[in-house]
């Protein structure tokens, strides 16, 4: 993947001898990459040069990968999909210009949070689409009317496009889905009750609908 300049390319106080001025203390040097990363991408921004940021944040549903464009929030992965190969792919399919840039994903780590806390029902995130496109992005953008607690089957969602033979192509708009959680893929079961299938594993999804439907009965 090709990236813009990465300042952990720099020597570590150990391999410069004799030190470098205004280099930190061994203690010192995780917190100090850290922030001059952050700098890096404060400067990439003010200059343009930063096409998609991303950061990592946990959840109960294990370690996730958020990424946003200018636009807004485009990609929310699980762990399980493998972060490198969701950031090589966002490099090839949007920009190779993809930087470690927390910054950007505060609002979306926020309402994340709030979310399994149990204080917010509904994301009011900015969205960038640009990963979903045809019928799949028809699919998706009904998804965040399923309320919060409720379920709704393939069969059901694919009648309410008017296409009431393609359950599988809804499941499959629901397995290709880029921003699960923020798009609520997990709301949509099989007809017969089962779970179906879900991108961050059926344990994440059981959980998912689990604490929504726990905290819609409290």
């Amino acid at each position: 993947m090709n990236t813009i300049t990465d300042p952990g390319d720099l020597p570590t106080p150990a391999e410069a001898p004799g030190g470098l001025p205004g280099w930190p203390d061994e203690g010192t040097e995780r917190v100090s990459l850290a922030a001059l990363r952050r700098r890096l991408a404060r400067g990439a921004e003010a200059e343009g040069l930063l096409g998609v940021a991303y950061r990592e944040v946990d959840s109960p549903v294990g370690r996730l990968l958020l990424a946003a464009t200018e636009r807004g929030l485009v990609r929310v992965a699980f762990e399980r999909e493998g972060f490198e190969a969701v950031l090589a792919a966002l490099a090839q399919r949007i920009t190779p210009r993809v930087l470690e840039a927390p910054d950007r994903l505060d609002a979306a780590a926020r309402e994340l949070e709030e979310y399994f806390a149990g204080r917010r029902r509904a994301f009011t995130l900015p969205l960038d689409l640009a990963l979903s496109t045809g019928f799949r992005r028809s699919v998706q953008q009904r998804l965040p009317e399923i309320g919060y607690g409720r379920t709704m089957s393939y069969r059901r969602l694919a009648e309410l496009l008017d296409r009431p033979t393609a359950v599988r192509a809804v499941g499959t708009a629901c397995a290709t889905n880029p921003l699960p959680l923020v798009v609520p893929c997990h709301r949509v079961v099989r007809s017969d009750g089962g779970l179906g299938g879900y991108l961050g594993g059926v344990e994440a999804k059981g959980l998912l609908l689990e604490l929504e439907q726990h905290r819609e009965a409290a």
